[in-house]
């Protein structure tokens, strides 16, 4: 990938997008939405001062273990510094792309441009990708025993008793399926036989309807084959340290909306909402807007309102409050670093006469 693309990739207007749609649906929400007396349950004291503290501190522990993990992936390769700028620039990209791309295409990049080979740096990406999906497909299904369908997907507040919505509960195990399916492939790719991997999705994507893709099929093919030859040697704690730091990455990602809530209420329905949150991932996947902007805040608002110990009103406009919080803690403080980052890294990267300068 040459200058031009990266920079259009990480460009002024990719940021404005997510920006705009974000302070859109904020003003929406509280001017449509949100009853500003229903805030009057939102008191400041000092425990909420030091549970809104403890949420920052979940988003930056989360971001030390994301960091811990691309070096320890990376046999340590990459100092300390490096990494934290790979993982924000990774977070940017996210953050003003849409979830259905991602920052993972850019991902390689960043990790060639800081002196990791093009093909490790695959190999890199692809793991991380894979031990992401990995926590997911174990932790729910070893959470859903604990909290019951009924917790994650009935709306107490709704007093009706009807699935919130109905479709809620098909499009989570459709996605649920299909992580699970993506694991298992790739899974099996990277440890047992990559080569069939390969010829599978070329075959696959030999059909007719689904010839378009087939190039892309071939790459991630190849990739997994080479990956493979890769990862086969690693020792037992290089392993050790991807899964200690992916459980800890994503279990922190997912705690910061049980300290926003307890910033202002008592609260003990903490493993539900901690699922719930996963069942949220899987709706994030599909949202058509950069980093989920916007989307996030009406979904993760609209789910967690019979949580809130406040009259069905009320509820409502005080856990939109709470998203909103949520986004502007674990959200935008990504979106802010990597506009900072981003351009002097292109410079230095991208440009040698600079580079030599510096």
């Amino acid at each position: 990938m040459d200058e031009k693309k990266v920079k259009n990739s990480l460009g002024l207007s990719r940021i404005a997008v997510p920006v705009v749609i974000g302070i859109a649906i904020v003003v929406w929400l509280m001017v449509k939405e949100i009853d500003a007396s229903a805030l009057s349950y939102l008191r400041i004291t000092w425990t909420s001062i030091f549970w809104i503290w403890v949420a920052f501190l979940f988003v930056l522990s989360r971001t030390f273990f994301y960091v811990w993990r691309i070096r320890s992936l990376c046999d340590g390769n990459l100092s300390w510094m490096a990494s934290l700028r790979i993982i924000l620039l990774w977070e940017f990209t996210s953050a003003i792309s849409p979830s259905t791309v991602g920052g993972t295409a850019l991902a390689v990049v960043f990790l060639n441009k800081e002196g990791i080979s093009v093909g490790r740096s695959t190999s890199v990406v692809l793991l991380t990708s894979f031990l992401d999906e990995l926590y997911f497909v174990i932790v729910f299904p070893l959470l859903l025993p604990f909290t019951g369908m009924k917790a994650l997907f009935i709306n107490s507040s709704e007093g009706s008793g009807s699935l919130l919505p109905n479709n809620l509960t098909t499009l989570a195990f459709i996605g649920y399926t299909i992580i699970l399916a993506w694991v298992l492939i790739v899974g099996y790719g990277l440890f047992i036989n990559p080569v069939s991997i390969r010829k599978l999705l070329v075959y696959i994507f030999s059909l007719p309807v689904l010839k378009r893709w087939k190039n892309g099929a071939e790459k991630a093919g190849s990739d997994i084959v080479a990956a493979s030859e890769e990862l086969r040697s690693k020792p037992k704690s290089y392993w050790f340290w991807a899964a200690v730091t992916t459980f800890m990455s994503w279990t922190l990602r997912y705690l910061i909306v049980n300290a926003i809530i307890l910033s202002f209420f008592d609260f003990g329905e903490h493993l539900v909402l901690f699922t719930r949150q996963l069942v949220l991932w899987i709706m994030m996947i599909i949202s058509p807007t950069p980093g989920g902007s916007g989307f996030a805040e009406i979904i993760l608002g609209n789910y967690i309102t019979d949580m809130i110990p406040a009259g069905q009103e009320s509820a409502r406009s005080i856990s939109l409050t709470m998203a909103v919080i949520w986004r502007a803690i674990s959200y935008y403080p990504f979106l802010i670093a990597g506009a900072f980052v981003a351009p002097g890294w292109i410079q230095r990267k991208f440009i040698p006469s600079i580079a030599k300068k510096k």
